[in-house]
């Protein structure tokens, strides 16, 4: 069972109280953007094995989406932090450099 903890009220809850939204911190295309662009944006995702950062939100609590970092393979989580940062703290950057050299 996957436990992430939302940073906006603080709970550690299962995966069934969340709702799953995809690839985090994608480049979104603007007006002038071609087709392929646009396409690459909806549709193409890497779909790695390791180390992923995904958007959640807390549907059955305070209904806020957040961020998160996990290993695909493993389920371990480095971490969670706000759906308004652009990039993952540098903590939990850290912290998944810390767990790939053990």
């Amino acid at each position: 069972m996957l436990l992430l903890t939302c940073p906006n009220c603080g709970l550690q809850v299962e995966e069934t109280e969340l709702s799953p939204g995809g690839e985090a911190h994608l480049k979104r295309s603007g007006p002038g953007a071609s087709d392929g662009d646009f396409e690459e944006y909806l549709f193409l995702r890497d779909n790695v094995k390791g180390v992923h950062f995904e958007r959640w939100r807390h549907a059955y609590g305070c209904g806020k989406w957040f961020l998160a970092a996990r290993d695909t393979a493993t389920l371990q989580v480095f971490g969670t932090y706000s759906a308004q940062t652009t990039e993952p703290p540098a903590d939990i950057l850290a912290h998944i450099a810390e767990g790939r050299s053990q």
